[in-house]
């Protein structure tokens, strides 16, 4: 399919399809995309290049791109595709380090931190049983951290043996996509979006990332993804709301 310029797609929209790429060829697994353009990736992908990809409304039905049900998933089941690695959640963080630990429990120190966020919540488990993607909107050095505060996500350098469907396989951010296919996992940018360049990823960052020498620009949607997004999905442009450039 035709692929659109950049002039004619929003920074959104090239980060909706980055994310909706982190479950290409995933087959029948459960998604779990955690916000707003998460989720409309997610929808997107079951819609075009993974048919075969498990919606849920977050309870306890599966549905389908516009939200109708379309099947049952008790809560026993859904543990069961969490401990066997069938389910692949995109998370967001509110700090997150080169080896891809993830925090989202508090700022500062443990004993007295200088704000509390969500909590541990499910990453721990999240991490060690089933692939876990992030999607972080704002791409700074508040969030793109030397070392985080508490490890509530558990990154490459921290897992050891135990973790048997321990994986991170993308990283999406408002500035372009990342992995830690390295040979020490640490993180890469492995494409960018339009106007982003290696050095204004650099000063956004606060560790030293493995930069190719060449680092590709982001993959546009096609003709066909655009009208989707538009029309279908998000006819509303609330992407606009977390990516508003």
């Amino acid at each position: 399919m035709e692929a659109m310029t950049s002039a004619e797609v929003t920074r959104a929209e090239y980060c909706v399809i980055a994310c909706a790429e982190a479950w290409r060829g995933n087959g029948e697994v459960l998604a779990s995309p955690m916000g707003l353009i998460p989720s409309i990736g997610a929808r997107l992908a079951r819609l075009t290049f993974s048919p075969d990809l498990l919606l849920t409304d977050g309870e306890a039905t599966l549905v389908r791109p516009d939200g109708t049900a379309e099947g049952w998933l008790p809560y026993r089941q859904h543990l069961a595709l969490v401990t066997g690695g069938r389910r692949h959640v995109m998370m967001g963080a509110s700090q997150i380090d080169r080896y891809g630990n993830q925090n989202i429990s508090c700022i500062g120190d443990w004993e007295r931190p200088k704000r509390q966020l969500l909590g541990v919540r499910g990453a721990p488990v999240n991490t060690l049983n089933n692939p876990t993607s992030y999607w972080i909107p704002r791409h700074s050095r508040r969030a793109f951290v030397e070392k985080v505060d508490m490890v509530c996500g558990v990154g490459y350098d921290h897992v050891g043996a135990a973790a048997r469907y321990h994986r991170i396989p993308r990283v999406v951010s408002d500035l372009g996509v990342f992995d830690f296919d390295t040979p020490d996992h640490s993180m890469r940018p492995v494409s960018l979006h339009p106007g982003v360049t290696p050095d204004h990823v650099r000063e956004a960052t606060a560790f030293e990332l493995t930069v190719p020498d060449d680092v590709p620009q982001s993959r546009p949607p096609t003709a066909e993804e655009l009208r989707l997004i538009r029309e279908v999905i998000d006819p509303g442009n609330t992407r606009a709301r977390e990516v508003a450039v």
